[in-house]
């Protein structure tokens, strides 16, 4: 009984890892979608830095 619960759990906590990394990575590409749109729509005055830091 005590493997049966031990591959249940490592089940769910690769299940809930996989998840997160999933949503990490749509994360990310949603960030370097956005960065992207910055950079080309850059004001053309200035330094041509669309962000502060």
């Amino acid at each position: 009984m005590v493997p049966l619960l031990l591959v249940l759990l490592l089940v769910l906590i690769l299940f809930g890892a996989g998840f997160a990394l999933k949503i990490l990575w749509w994360i990310a590409i949603v960030v370097l979608v956005l960065w992207l749109i910055g950079f080309i729509a850059r004001p053309k005055n200035g330094s041509g830095r669309w962000y502060r830091w």
